[in-house]
Parts: structure tokens; C-alpha cells; sequence
């Protein structure tokens, strides 16, 4: 009676061991799926961070490209425009030349018939 009861004791023990045995392997089995799903999460999220991250850096180069573009087009634009303040001052410069050389030539028109007409008088005296 004793060895059967020690018997069905270590029956017991064993059958919990295989037990324990085959939870414990669940529980890794559970635990690294967790894991591999986690990590699996974890590398889609680092993905899409580095997709954007390429995209924006492809942006960047392409405004930079962009902005050093619109700068020269600006400064093209600038230089006409100095341009074209400088011809005006030059057509104001002219204007006002001519006006001065109009008046001149009045002036000694004017004298000129004066003379003339100074000179008529006395020949004619």
C-alpha cells in the first residue's frame, strides 16, 4: 500500500511536471509571438518614419533649387528695373538739354532779330 501511494505520488508529480513543462513552452511560444508582433509594429512605424523622412529631405533639396532659382530671377529683375530708372533719368536729362538748348537758341534768335532790326533802322536813316 505505501509503494502504491508512492507510486501514484510520483505519477502525480510527473504528470504535473509535463504539465508545467508544456505551459512553460506556451508561455514562450505566447511571449515571443507577442514579441515578434511588437517588434513587427515597432518596424512599420520605423519605416514610414524613414519613407517620410526621405521624402521630406527630396522636398528640401527640390525648394532649395526652387529658391535659389526665384533668388537669381529676382535679381535679373532687380537689374532691369535699375535699367530702366537709369534710361528715364537719361530721357529726363535729355528732355531737359533740349528745353536748355531751346531756350538758347531763343535767346539768340531773339538777339538776332534785335540786331536786324537795329540794323535796318540805321540803314534806313
Amino acid at each position: 500500500m505505501l509503494s502504491r501511494l508512492l507510486k501514484e505520488h510520483q505519477a502525480k508529480q510527473s504528470d504535473r511536471k509535463e504539465q508545467q513543462e508544456r505551459r512553460r513552452r506556451e508561455a514562450i511560444t505566447a511571449a515571443t509571438c507577442l514579441t515578434e508582433a511588437l517588434v513587427d509594429h515597432l518596424n512599420v512605424g520605423v519605416a514610414q518614419a524613414y519613407v517620410n523622412q526621405r521624402k521630406l529631405d527630396h522636398e528640401v533639396k527640390t525648394l532649395q533649387v526652387q529658391a535659389s532659382q526665384f533668388s537669381k530671377q529676382t535679381a535679373q529683375w532687380i537689374s532691369m528695373v535699375e535699367g530702366f530708372n537709369q534710361a528715364l533719368k537719361e530721357i529726363g536729362d535729355v528732355e531737359n538739354w533740349a528745353r536748355s538748348i531751346e531756350m538758347d537758341m531763343r535767346t539768340i534768335a531773339t538777339a538776332l532779330e534785335y540786331v536786324h532790326k537795329g540794323q535796318l533802322q540805321t540803314a534806313a536813316s
